[in-house]
């Protein structure tokens, strides 16, 4: 089975279950992260024996749905991903977007800026 298909399900999965809680956009946040933290960890750990890695836009999408924290988190626990450049100029680029969107979202839903 291709990991990233895997990876997307997951991805999925954190989607459906968010809503099964009060506050569904904390949870999605919480779940994104924390998978995209395994995530990280897990190409990691796919490095270091050879095995079948994670793709690069793979791990930038969990990035830019929102789980940049675990992203970062990740690239530092386990140091993984932090000397590529072209990566990480395409890691902080798709943190900007996020960050763009989630406050675009919140003004265009509340009709103010929400911070």
């Amino acid at each position: 089975m291709r990991l990233n298909v895997v990876c997307y399900t997951l991805l999925g999965l954190a989607l459906i279950a968010s809503f099964f809680f009060t506050h569904p956009i904390g949870m999605w946040l919480f779940l994104v992260t924390l998978l995209t933290f395994l995530v990280y960890g897990a190409d990691k750990f796919a490095a270091r024996k050879g095995w079948q890695r994670v793709p690069e836009i793979t791990l930038l999408v969990f990035g830019l749905v929102g789980g940049w924290i675990g992203a970062i988190f990740g690239q530092q626990v386990f140091r993984h991903k932090t000397q590529k450049q072209p990566f990480r100029t395409w890691f902080m680029l798709s943190i900007a977007v996020n960050i763009v969107a989630v406050l675009g979202a919140g003004y265009w839903m509340y009709g103010r800026w929400i911070f």
